[in-house]
């Protein structure tokens, strides 16, 4: 239950004064539908108007002047501004208003008027200073309604900057003091100011310094966040590992199969698999996640791990986001089952009839031990017998809820989720805090370096006459552009174009897979592509993360310079699966931006996929750095995850100290966190695995 103290700011932003249903819906637009979400909006610019005379304007400057109302021009035709010449004892200055509202004016400030104006200074054709539609212009009596210093919050069409601002204090006003929730002796070593102060000073900017995220009011109010973000991971990870779960313990029916692999695991997938099998066997729900490179094996852990619960009598299924992906599965762990006598089941929403009720009948009666599937796999009719693991393959791929109806087919099963996408460090805490996590940096023996190099597009010819070489040795080659047809928005290369282009050279051994096909049609054209019938595959970003064409030995990235680093990466991934020589050919339009040209060299010398996504944080900056935003990043907003980073390091260490010390919160200090925790109230936002 929220505590009392908090109701002020979790009303509605319509309980301030002077919002009603017009200003409304255009506030909450910016900020939030709450009056805390005012107080959460932070501004973004401040505006200096220092007091001068007319004689000492400074042109492209924002001034104030005190003045006083000579005359009214009227506009000779209608288009032409409305003038009112005003001066003091330096000079004479022009006001300028469009849009008519010239007898409006007239009539509130008229000859022999005093008048604060303040606005941007400019010169006209011949040199006189003027302010067109001053943003400011009151009685001279009122020196008080021209701030000297104003602060700017990001406006919206129908609502200015001013008027957001106006009901930011209104919510300031009603903020109560809250119990402080941080540690005493780490304030003090920060120099932090109490949150009512900090939240005061975040509101009233003297200069552009102050709106840094470096500054310690922002740190605080970032650290607060942080550690309520923390928190909820924390408790939501204790839930979870508190569940109790199937024991599956270390089976020899895995150590078999791990035997009869062509190739010995590298040690990151052995100490994966370790940490796995520990957690299966400990009682309690495991809710781990595997994060390894593009082509580090995650499968093969997940194999083993499923034996696991093959060998315990019980059940374990492993869903992929598409058929060509699930196929894929089958195909990598099919051999080293056959090699102890074990047969997986593949269901996926190609299966009908008679064929996917005999399937559906060996899952009900326990006699699939595992099974690989995709979508189909959480459908109504599909059930367990006594279903342990779940294995989620790309689990960003999934909705909530559809992890949540996988999930319910086992409740108390184990849950391993697996992505090929790494992440730094810091942001793995803000995104995974309430996982374990694995991670798969090397790459398994055999696997050949991609030999990345970069080229203008003036060179594309000689791509292509290349590429037709390696085609007639035998080679197949990606192609990726960045969109589907051609947009006068942005000036892209269109996949349909370029595919176009290519079967002039290639003929019909050219596919195209883009968004706009279904599912279906994707798949019968990666088919095609993965047995060979097709020499060249042009796509735009689509390409499935994770398929596997080991004759695919060619990547060329059109305007590879809009892509991300992790992304660039990605995308490489797709080759070099195999013991044959590989290359990516990084297609950019010059010239390069200084971030630009970082981001190829970085690839180029770089493949290591977690160094990778560090490098790509650091160019990016704060904001949507890793292109999660839509897969599960949380929205901050108070904290930069790169300005920040090191306060998401201490947040996580205070959390668990915190719960470790005072698990149900009930310590004087304790409380004043469930304060903070309602405030931000993390709850309402899922997480990229649900724990069930």
């Amino acid at each position: 239950m929220r505590p009392e103290i908090l109701f002020p700011l979790f009303r509605p932003i319509t309980a301030l004064k002077g919002v009603g249903a017009r200003v409304a819906p255009l506030l909450e637009k910016v900020a939030g539908p709450l009056v805390r979400d005012l107080i959460f909006l932070p501004p973004v610019g401040v505006v200096r108007r220092p007091r001068v005379a007319i004689g000492s304007v400074v042109d492209g400057e924002v001034q104030t002047l005190t003045a006083t109302v000579e005359s009214h021009q009227r506009p000779a035709r209608p288009g032409l501004p409305w003038k009112i010449r005003i001066f003091d004892d330096t000079g004479f200055l022009n006001l300028i208003f469009f849009k008519g509202i010239g007898p409006h004016l007239a009539e509130r400030h008229p000859a022999g008027a005093r008048r604060i104006i303040s606005g941007r200074i400019e010169h006209d054709r011949l040199g006189q200073p003027q302010i067109v539609h001053p943003d400011f212009m009151v009685s001279a009596d009122r020196p008080d309604d021209v701030p000297d210093v104003e602060t700017v919050y990001p406006a919206t069409a129908g609502l200015p900057s001013r008027a957001i601002r106006r009901h930011v204090l209104t919510a300031l006003a009603a903020s109560p003091d809250l119990p402080e929730w941080q540690d005493a002796a780490w304030l003090a070593r920060e120099g932090f100011p109490s949150w009512r102060e900090a939240t005061i000073t975040l509101h009233s900017p003297a200069t552009e310094s102050d709106l840094s995220s470096r500054t310690s009011v922002r740190r605080r109010l970032a650290y607060d966040e942080l550690l309520a973000h923390q928190l909820a991971l924390a408790l939501r990870k204790r839930a979870a590992t508190a569940r109790a779960a199937p024991k599956l313990p270390l089976s020899a029916l895995a150590d078999a199969a791990e035997a009869a692999l062509p190739f010995r695991l590298t040690t990151d997938q052995r100490l994966s698999l370790e940490e796995i099998r520990a957690d299966m066997a400990s009682g309690e729900r495991m809710n781990r996640l595997l994060q390894g490179d593009v082509g580090s094996g995650k499968t093969v852990v997940a194999m083993l791990a499923m034996l696991d619960a093959a060998a315990a009598g019980r059940q374990a299924a492993l869903m992929a986001p598409t058929e060509i992906l699930a196929r894929q599965h089958m195909e990598t762990i099919a051999e080293p089952l056959a090699a102890i006598g074990l047969q997986a089941e593949l269901l996926t929403g190609r299966h009908k009839g008679a064929s996917r009720e005999a399937r559906l009948s060996r899952l009900r009666s326990g006699d699939a031990a595992i099974v690989v599937g995709t979508h189909a796999l959480f459908q109504q009719d599909v059930t367990f017998k006594d279903l342990a693991l779940i294995v989620i393959d790309e689990q960003h791929r999934f909705g909530v809820s559809d992890r949540a109806r996988l999930t319910s087919k086992g409740p108390d099963a184990h849950l391993l989720a697996m992505s090929a996408t790494p992440i730094p460090r810091t942001l793995e805490l803000t995104v995974f805090g309430d996982l374990d996590v694995s991670r798969l940096r090397e790459k398994p023996p055999g696997r050949t370096p991609v030999a990345t190099r970069a080229a203008p597009m003036a060179r594309l010819n000689e791509v292509v006459d290349r590429l037709r070489a390696a085609v007639a040795r035998g080679a197949q080659a990606f192609w990726v552009c960045p969109m589907v047809a051609e947009s006068d928005l942005v000036d892209l290369a269109a996949a349909e174009a370029r595919h176009a282009h290519l079967q002039t050279v290639f003929g019909e051994r050219v596919g195209l897979v883009h968004g706009q096909l279904t599912n279906g049609e994707k798949d019968t054209v990666m088919t095609a592509f993965a047995e060979g019938r097709l020499s060249v595959l042009v796509a735009t970003t689509v390409i499935e993360v994770g398929v596997n064409v080991p004759n695919a030995t060619i990547m060329v990235i059109e305007q590879a310079e809009r892509f991300g680093l992790a992304q660039l990466h990605q995308l490489r991934g797709r080759v070099g699966r195999s013991t044959q020589a590989a290359s990516c050919v990084l297609l950019y339009d010059p010239p390069l931006s200084a971030i630009g040209a970082r981001r190829l060299d970085i690839l180029r010398e770089i493949d290591d996929g977690f160094l990778i996504a560090e490098r790509d944080l650091e160019l990016r900056g704060g904001g949507d750095p890793l292109g999660l935003a839509q897969s599960g990043f949380p929205n901050y907003r108070l904290a930069d995850p790169i300005a920040h980073s090191d306060l998401i390091l201490v947040a996580a260490d205070d959390a668990r100290l915190i719960l470790a010390r005072d698990p149900e919160l009930t310590t004087p200090r304790g409380l004043a966190l469930r304060v903070l925790s309602e405030l931000f109230d993390w709850r309402a936002l899922g997480t990229l695995v649900q724990v069930g």
